[in-house]
């Protein structure tokens, strides 16, 4: 279980998460959705390290995260996403996705400056590589330079990145941000792959409504920094206080 309670983060004057309570179960995938600047993102960011709260605590299955900086948050099982893909441009598909399996959060490929188990460990490692890009269908471009990549196709990398990573719980920022509408179903369908291992935990930011249905078990609410509303997913939608806060400026905005 993912845990936030009371998180806040202040800047200035200005309160941009206002003590958000939420637990986040195995199992389910949860859409986190708001108008522009409800503080979305920014959750999101307190919940991984990249931003430090002002109170409030983060805890997953009852240990204390709060304090811990990402890259320990990675290695204890969260999984992070960005809108902007976070890749290795210069070193290749398989590259990128075998340096995510060796840094595991078990460790297990971990063993110092020690040459033989770096050889020992060397045909494991590529195998489980490949085994991943094999699940994104991403074979063919494995010699590939990520820089060479379209965008859709550097999308599905970093899925396939933190599926080495081996987290239990996976956060996706608007992961179809900047995606044509040819891309954006096969990071979709990657998510609902995800989905089926029901001891995994998905939060999902997403401004696309239709996307959100299909996808979600529950929707949170966030306004303004506040938490506003909590459900599922056709209670929230048709609930006044997101009809206007959310939906009716989506629909403003078009």
């Amino acid at each position: 279980m993912l845990e936030t309670q009371n998180l806040t983060v202040r800047f200035g004057g200005h309160v941009a998460v206002n003590a958000v309570s939420c637990c986040f179960e195995p199992g389910t995938l949860t859409a986190i959705v708001g108008p522009n600047g409800a503080g979305k993102t920014t959750y999101f960011n307190l919940i991984s390290g990249q931003l430090p709260a002002t109170a409030g605590s983060v805890q997953l299955n009852g240990r204390e995260l709060t304090g811990l900086p990402a890259s320990a948050r990675t290695r204890a099982g969260l999984g992070r996403a960005f809108q902007l893909t976070n890749l290795f441009p210069n070193l290749s598909v398989l590259e990128n996705v075998r340096l995510a399996v060796q840094a595991t959060k078990d460790g297990a490929h971990r063993r110092g400056l020690n040459l033989w188990s770096i050889w020992s460990d060397h045909a494991q490692l590529t195998n489980r590589a490949l085994e991943i890009l094999q699940s994104v269908s991403m074979t063919a471009q494995q010699d590939s330079p990520v820089a060479s990549l379209p965008h859709g196709d550097q999308r599905k990398l970093e899925v396939a990145l933190l599926m080495a990573l081996e987290p239990s719980v996976y956060m996706f920022d608007e992961p179809t941000a900047g995606m044509s509408h040819d891309e954006a179903p096969v990071i979709l369908n990657l998510i609902r792959q995800l989905k089926k291992d029901k001891t995994k935990t998905i939060l999902l930011v997403e401004h696309k409504m239709d996307v959100v249905r299909e996808l979600a078990d529950r929707i949170i609410v966030l306004h303004n920094g506040n938490l506003v509303a909590d459900g599922e997913p056709g209670e929230v939608i048709a609930s006044p206080i997101v009809q206007e806060a959310y939906l009716g400026k989506a629909r403003e905005a078009a």
